[in-house]
């Protein structure tokens, strides 16, 4: 069975041909979506072509076009795809979004938000995917326990065969060693969705991979390194690009404010030669200094100084390249430039980030389990007067209100099937709660038993899914708050997050299982409300 997707319509779905309605596995059966943030570039037809020629194909595929909102559209960079697979598979859902220019996290972010797929594998759109890629990635993804949240691709970097590689192939070739980067790298949704996802405050390809991976390791999600691999060829480049890649010294000092002074050692990065530059530049400005005062014997001294430690820099990035003249002129050039270059990008980026907090975007709406959440429990209780708020609910959902969130419930009412409850006595006592409360946006109710097999009773997401619908918020925008695991289990199910707040019908085990605990309601939203947006 033969399928041809026409990559266009650069800011809706992509026409796939036949057209046939997007398939997804059951919420047991795990599924994998790819992810491709790209400038356009012509290596991305490359990309997309080394993918549908896979023997297994993704159940979702999200090209983020992110150029400027003013460039041209992407349907004409893009190549017609066979996306053809075994009869019987599921095909995927192919989409076009745009990112307008605001950088690789934000495009990312994009990426994995609109897609439902446990696992989403984030691919650069510079490299190749080899045969036998989705066969092995597969292999790496099966053989992980539930609690890994990423596996990183092994990365090989082709070098000529013929002649030394030049800096920037040399440069290239080190993500052969790096840790955690996104040129290939597949992280379970449920991960992205805990951590809220790249932090969008790192506008360049550059360290927004190693923050994600220190943030998800610390929620308790293990990253491991996986058996597949991609290729990733040595694209083009200027002479000015080794200096300009010095911008990402703004991107080091926002890394040092968020995960202090070992950050380096903790997200594998090697340590790089900031602080000869920084020498190197005091010499130079000690140098200018001492010639504007007169001072020339000190001058010199400095001076011979500043030219031993640019030439030593210089001679470390010729002696193991290709030593032509061109590339020559440009180390002896570019090496001058760079540490003064970088020292001041690494100021300009602790000035900028000196106040930043850490990333965890609000969320647009919060849903409460009601019995032990809200309210002190009181078994199929359908008497509004025996109903008592427990304490700090009202000021909770006051300063969730106050900041722009919207406010629901999903509760389980197990009592209207077992005719314990009516459903008017139900609803009389939910009346009391806003009553008391406060208007409440969404309002969710389960009437159904245990056994009766229905897809909204807890832990399955029915509801949740139902109450963001009704609130027009996509899932990962959503935080429920319970007090027992199935509310927990309910928001994973979903793809929203969760937090536990316990009580004495809490069991042991729920609370070690729940990846974020409050002690009490108002502790749950200062959480929530706490991160940078």
């Amino acid at each position: 069975m033969t399928r041809a997707a026409a990559l266009s319509a650069p800011t809706g779905p992509l026409r796939v041909r036949p057209a046939e309605p997007a398939r997804f596995a059951s919420l047991d059966e795990p599924t994998w979506a790819v992810v491709v943030p790209t400038l356009g570039r012509g290596s991305l037809q490359v990309t997309l072509r080394s993918l549908a020629d896979q023997h297994h194909l993704p159940d979702e595929l999200v090209v983020v076009d992110d150029r400027p909102d003013d460039g041209p559209d992407l349907d004409a960079d893009l190549p017609v795809l066979d996306l053809s697979t075994p009869q019987g598979e599921r095909q995927p859902r192919v989409r076009v979004l745009r990112g307008d220019g605001r950088g690789p996290a934000h495009a990312r972010n994009l990426g994995w938000q609109a897609c439902r797929s446990t696992w989403v594998v984030f691919v650069d759109d510079d490299v190749v995917l080899p045969p036998g890629w989705s066969e092995q990635l597969l292999s790496d993804l099966a053989g992980v326990g539930d609690e890994v949240g990423g596996v990183q691709a092994q990365v090989q970097v082709p070098l000529p065969a013929h002649r030394r590689p030049t800096d920037w192939e040399r440069g290239t070739a080190g993500l052969a060693h790096a840790a955690w980067v996104t040129a290939e790298m597949a992280y379970r949704r449920e991960a992205l969705v805990d951590v809220g996802g790249f932090d969008e405050r790192f506008p360049r390809a550059y360290r927004e991979d190693a923050d994600l991976a220190l943030r998800v390791r610390r929620a308790g999600f293990p990253l491991v390194r996986g058996e597949h691999r991609i290729t990733h060829p040595v694209r083009p480049s200027g002479r000015w690009a080794a200096v300009t890649q010095q911008r990402g010294n703004r991107d080091d000092a926002l890394m040092r404010r968020l995960h202090g002074r070992t950050w380096r050692s903790d997200a594998g990065c090697p340590r790089g030669r900031l602080p000869w530059h920084a020498v190197t530049t005091s010499a130079a400005v000690a140098t200018l200094l001492a010639a504007a005062t007169g001072h020339r014997r000190i001058g010199a001294l400095v001076a011979a100084a500043w030219a031993v430690l640019t030439g030593d820099f210089a001679l470390r990035r010729i002696a193991p390249g290709p030593r032509t003249v061109r590339e020559v002129a440009t180390m002896l050039v570019t090496s001058a430039v760079i540490p003064p270059y970088a020292v001041g990008q690494r100021v300009l980026g602790t000035l900028e980030h000196r106040g930043a907090a850490r990333w965890a975007p609000p969320p647009r709406a919060v849903l409460f389990d009601r019995d032990g959440t809200l309210v002190h429990d009181v078994p199929y209780n359908g008497d509004p007067d025996r109903m008592r708020l427990v304490e700090g609910a009202a000021e909770a959902v006051g300063r969730l209100r106050d900041a722009g969130v919207k406010v629901g419930v999903v509760t389980n009412q197990s009592g209207i099937a077992r005719g314990l409850v009516t459903r008017e006595q139900a609803e009389a006592v939910n009346a009391r709660v806003e009553q008391l409360l406060g208007p409440i946006d969404a309002w969710q109710v389960c009437p159904h038993g245990p056994d009766d097999a229905c897809a909204c009773r807890k832990p399955l997401p029915g509801m949740v899914l139902a109450a963001c619908e009704q609130l027009g918020v996509a899932p990962h925008e959503a935080v429920v708050i319970g007090d027992i695991g199935t509310d927990v289990e309910a928001a994973r199910a979903a793809g929203a997050r969760a937090v536990l707040v316990p009580n004495g019908r809490t069991r042991a085990d729920e609370v070690r299982a729940a990846r974020h605990v409050a002690a009490t309601l108002s502790d749950a939203v200062d959480l929530l409300l706490a991160g940078a947006s």
